[in-house]
């Protein structure tokens, strides 16, 4: 595949390194789901077009473990996607069976990168491809799901917006990271203004993580704990709520999930079982 004319020492466009990533997977759909949203970043694309993929012909090996830790607990995200989604796949995670012949739509919109002018040229005008098939009139071939967004959720304040994670809590960001696990590694992300741990690959969840000892306190620093806990988690899973996600909260033990639910029995609790 040759590489595009954006000029020496330009910066490779988001949207070509993803088709091009797309290009060496098998597509059932020709890639017209990866070419539609090769502008979202990858981990984003994966989840929105996992359905496309020709999975008979994908192996998918968690070697790190990660993924299959990722899918316990109340919020089940398959091995595959979460592999997939990864922003940089692991060699030996995803194995394709067989060649892959590049879909007709994606290497269409990679050639029409390739041919866009510069402010020196003149537009090169291309005739659609005779091998393209019509897409089918008022329908995708493929039924919504829970990750695409509704209406409210395409509101600029519900858009999520990764920021680097505050403090330096290495085991508390280790575990925001690895557990759900994370779209963006590294990184909280703002909602409505509110900052959450980490937003679920594959799922439109968004997740905030304790990880210190709870059973070890007191029970007067247990009380104090829990209400100054509560008061944090109403404001996030109002703003999940508004914005059309789901509200996961992860503690380290077993205790300090049932003190929360205690308070709170419609709250999302999982252990994650982090260490500290």
């Amino acid at each position: 595949m040759s590489a595009p004319h954006a000029g020496v020492g330009a910066p490779r466009s988001p949207r070509v390194v993803n088709l091009e990533r797309a290009a060496g997977l098998p597509w059932k759909d020709e890639g017209r789901c990866v070419v539609r949203e090769a502008s979202q970043p990858w981990p984003v694309l994966a989840e929105r077009c996992f359905y496309a993929l020709d999975q008979d012909r994908v192996r998918f090996n968690d070697r790190t473990g990660r993924c299959a830790v990722a899918s316990a607990g109340t919020a089940v995200l398959g091995v595959g996607l979460c592999l997939l989604a990864a922003p940089e796949i692991i060699v030996g995670t995803v194995i394709v069976v067989g060649v892959v012949v590049v879909g007709v739509v994606i290497k269409e919109a990679l050639e029409a990168y390739e041919l866009e002018p510069t402010p020196q040229t003149k537009p090169v005008l291309r005739k659609p491809s005779a091998n393209r098939k019509p897409e089918p009139a008022g329908q995708d071939g493929f039924p919504p799901g829970p990750t695409e967004p509704a209406e409210r959720e395409r509101r600029p304040e519900c858009e999520p917006t990764p920021v680097p994670h505050a403090g330096e809590d290495v085991p508390h960001d280790k575990c925001a990271d690895v557990f759900p696990p994370n779209r963006y590694p590294g990184m909280d992300v703002l909602v409505r203004g509110v900052r959450f741990d980490a937003l679920q690959v594959g799922v439109r969840v968004l997740w905030e993580i304790k990880t210190h000892r709870f059973d070890t306190y007191n029970e007067f620093v247990q009380g104090q704990e829990i209400e100054r806990e509560m008061q944090q988690l109403r404001r996030e899973k109002d703003a999940a709520d508004a914005c059309g996600y789901d509200f996961v909260v992860g503690v380290s033990t077993s205790e300090h999930k049932w003190a929360l639910l205690d308070r709170d029995p419609e709250l999302k609790v999982v252990v994650t079982g982090c260490p500290r």
